[in-house]
């Protein structure tokens, strides 16, 4: 039985590896495709049903995609954005929560308050990495993917909140506000304090203690478990001690981390995103024949009614709360129209539609509870499970698909009168050079003159200045971007040719194995320098 269901697993993640691959060559959103897959192998017959613990599901899942959103936050971006990221983290995942439970209510007989709190808290937080995703290959101003990825990593917080307190209203049967906003306050507070107080200890350890690439890249992997399961075991918010042990520890990477770590971990955490992401899309799949069939009284049709007009509701919402926190503000306050350009009306559209559910709100969904307190069945579980679903096919889907041509549509431009990307990137590299010049004559100027093999790093870094202010100077970037993408053209070609020596090398075992594995991760660092910039 073991053995089947590992088996069952395995091959779930083959066919997210042929559904990613499908979405590169059909250049679409890999979410989307993954959902749909989902939905395609619950029509498969005599497909098994993978039956998960609810309580496991936050466990498993949440800790380790919170602290990936916190860990690549930009502290930077979000500070300078953070009244829009705010606004939209915590605002709209209230006001999308109070709206669709009395929405809820009014729609679906016998649906409680509760519930309907329970059902906005699961649907109410948009899912960055869809949004991402689907805008690879398009242009969004700076500021637009600094607020989607910002308002991602707090309006989880916010919506697993209020998925906590509608739950624990309807486990118990009772609920005061007063005692729950006091709660609140104490489990945010503590929260925070556990996180921080486990991401130092783990600080210390990485910097002073370890000092092994081997080891940091599993510590950040048990880190986010670590958090969660101490701040849930004295009943504080797990979800904030993750996000703020990340953010941390995301904040002093550079004290701890060589180049090494810092690119074996990023890959590390790119292919375990990948898996959690699309492993929950798939797990909802398996589960939408069981959910189908305990709909409890309700026809097939009466449920995607509520679903499309609870989608209809979560959308409209989105927009018009994008617009108000955008011009709201400019509207009271003077010191905002100063401070931050206006947005216009076309980066609100786009922001406002590039709310697609996701990860979380599966996660939330699967995560109720079979029962009450009481043993009874919980109340409209398979119906929340079922509305949860046809939401995020519907935003994800139909969103994420016409998201690219919206925003060609309305001919999205840069709102941020700011320097260009790659004029910031020629400033530094020419900076650096000089500063590594200057360092060589200081320290070097002997060893330069008596060796050329140390004098050419010298001629090196001078005409890597040459190229750079060139680089710089309008008349010559025409005709420097020609030579330079020939240049990288040449070099690429070059790498292709020692990656090729390197295999003959391993046909023919002239060379250790482990040396050649070696070289080849170099040429791999080449290669991305090439293509990267």
């Amino acid at each position: 039985m073991v053995e089947s269901n590992i088996l069952l697993v395995m091959l779930l993640f083959f066919f997210m590896a042929m559904l990613f691959v499908l979405s590169q060559r059909l250049k679409i959103s890999y979410p989307i495709l993954l959902v749909i897959g989902g939905l395609l192998i619950s029509l498969i017959p005599g497909v098994p049903a993978i039956s998960l613990d609810p309580n496991m599901i936050f466990l498993v899942f949440l800790p380790p995609l919170l602290f990936e959103a916190a860990w690549y936050t930009s502290w930077d971006n979000f500070l300078k954005w953070r009244r829009s990221i705010l606004i939209m983290g915590f605002g709209l995942v209230f006001a999308t929560s109070l709206a669709v439970a009395y929405f809820s209510v009014a729609i679906i007989p016998s649906f409680t308050l509760a519930l309907g709190f329970l059902l906005g808290g699961i649907i109410s937080p948009p899912d960055a990495v869809a949004a991402t995703s689907v805008l690879k290959g398009v242009h969004m101003p700076k500021r637009g993917i600094t607020i989607l990825e910002g308002e991602s990593l707090v309006n989880d917080a916010a919506s697993l909140t209020v998925f906590r307190f509608a739950q624990a209203a309807i486990l118990t049967g009772s609920f005061v506000w007063h005692e729950a906003a006091t709660e609140f306050f104490v489990l945010a507070f503590m929260g925070v304090v556990v996180g921080l107080v486990i991401a130092h200890i783990l600080y210390v350890f990485l910097r002073y203690v370890a000092k092994s690439s081997n080891i940091t890249t599993p510590i950040t992997l048990i880190a986010p478990y670590i958090m969660y399961i101490v701040a849930e075991h004295f009943e504080w918010s797990g979800v904030l001690a993750v996000v703020s042990g990340g953010l941390f520890l995301s904040y002093r990477a550079q004290d701890y981390m060589n180049h090494h770590t810092r690119i074996q971990t990023k890959e590390v955490w790119a292919t375990v995103g990948f898996l959690l992401n699309g492993f929950v899309f798939i797990l909802i799949g398996l589960e939408l024949p069981v959910i189908v069939s305990g709909l409890e009284g309700y026809s097939m049709g009466e449920a995607i009614e509520y679903a499309l007009l609870i989608s209809v509701i979560v959308i409209v919402l989105r927009v018009l709360m994008v617009y108000a926190s955008a011009f709201v503000p400019r509207l009271f306050f003077k010191r905002v129209r100063k401070r931050e350009k206006s947005p216009g009306w076309k980066l609100p559209l786009v922001v406002g539609w590039a709310g697609m559910r996701g990860v979380v709100s599966l996660a939330s969904a699967l995560a109720i509870p079979l029962a009450l307190n009481n043993g009874e069945a919980f109340p409209h579980r398979n119906l929340i499970l079922f509305i949860t679903f046809v939401v995020i096919l519907v935003t994800l889907v139909f969103q994420g698909l016409t998201l690219p041509i919206l925003i060609k549509w309305v001919r999205l431009e840069e709102v941020d009168v700011e320097v260009p990307e790659k004029v910031q990137v020629e400033s530094i590299r020419l900076a650096l050079a000089k500063e590594a010049i200057a360092y060589l004559d200081k320290h070097y100027e002997k060893e330069m003159a008596q060796f050329e093999t140390i004098a050419r790093v010298k001629e090196q870094y001078q005409r890597s200045i040459r190229a750079t202010e060139d680089a710089l100077d309008e008349e010559a970037k025409i005709r420097l971007s020609g030579v330079r993408a020939l240049y990288t053209k040449v070099a690429l070609e070059l790498v292709n040719v020692r990656r090729n020596g390197l295999e003959r090398f391993r046909q023919e075992k002239r060379f250790d194995s482990e040396i050649i594995r070696q070289m080849e991760h170099n040429l791999d660092l080449e290669e991305s320098r090439l293509i990267h910039g």
